[in-house]
């Protein structure tokens, strides 16, 4: 009996083992590194406020990855429009944190087809680049956004910062509306990324 159950659990570890293999197989036949099959994704890897005069400024960088399809949807000439939404409280252990302020920027990628340009824009400045990754380069780096003014904080605090960066599916053309509502592949929002600035160092 005892045999016979030893035999038995080697034959179902062995075939565990092929199954598992046979499913790693297929996952790399399936994606063999295309992109794709890759997700769009916004990881915000750091951020700061710092005092510049009289106003906070934010500076912070976010790792930026497109897959195939929004790429081709920006050589087709569509504009993607990205929301910087950034958010000062007061935070209460008991109760709702006070909301000191909420500000969003925008930020303007698209592509001009006839001098092959990626054109982003920030307010009423507006670069170009000769490359995606360029570009990419360049949405990722948030850099000297006012966010609240020296006179809306007091040294009593304490304050807690909150910075989230995503793809603004309401100024998405109807052609992808659809498609960007129904699929995960379209969903691009970072992490609520949060921090305890040193508002009076």
């Amino acid at each position: 009996m005892m045999v016979f159950s030893m035999h038995y659990y080697k034959s179902i570890k062995q075939l565990f083992a092929i199954a598992v293999l046979v499913f790693i197989a297929n996952q790399a036949i399936a994606n063999p590194n295309d992109a794709s099959n890759a997700i769009n994704s916004l990881n915000i890897k750091n951020a700061e406020i710092i005092l510049v005069e009289e106003a906070y400024l934010l500076n912070a960088d976010v790792d930026v990855k497109f897959n195939a399809d929004l790429e081709e949807a920006l050589h087709k000439g569509f504009e993607f429009n990205f929301l910087v939404e950034f958010q000062l409280v007061t935070p209460y252990q008991y109760w709702f944190d006070d909301e000191i302020v909420t500000v969003t920027h925008r930020i303007t990628l698209n592509y001009h087809a006839l001098s092959r340009q990626y054109l982003l824009q920030r307010g009423d400045q507006q670069r170009s680049f000769g490359s995606l990754e360029e570009a990419k380069l360049e949405l990722g780096k948030i850099r000297d956004f006012k966010v609240f003014n020296k006179a809306d904080v007091s040294k009593g605090g304490p304050y807690k910062a909150a910075l989230l960066m995503r793809l603004d599916h309401t100024k998405l053309p109807k052609a992808l509306l659809v498609e960007a509502e129904n699929t995960d592949e379209w969903k691009m929002i970072s992490q609520r990324f949060e921090w305890i600035p040193n508002l009076f160092k």
